[in-house]
């Protein structure tokens, strides 16, 4: 249980981490990522802030739902 606790904390670490660097990098270099996707595939600006924002939320939903909401029923079978 301690070994399966402490990956869940590392985990979660890290993909929060992810999740950061992302929206910094989004949120700073906006135009730059803009112009780099908007080469290979033919998006708007609406579009491609909705596809970001979208991806951020999916992503942050399932940290919560596959680390945050196991971590918590660990600590709270102890």
């Amino acid at each position: 249980m301690d070994t399966i606790k402490a990956f869940l904390e590392i985990s979660l670490a890290i993909n929060y981490a992810i999740l950061l660097v992302w929206f910094i990098a989004f949120s700073w270099g906006h135009e730059s990522l803009y112009r780099l996707h908007s080469r290979w595939f033919r998006l708007s600006v609406e579009g491609f802030d909705t596809v970001h924002y979208a991806g951020m939320a999916f992503y942050k939903v399932t940290i919560l739902l596959f680390n945050l909401t196991p971590l918590l029923a660990l600590c709270y079978l102890r």
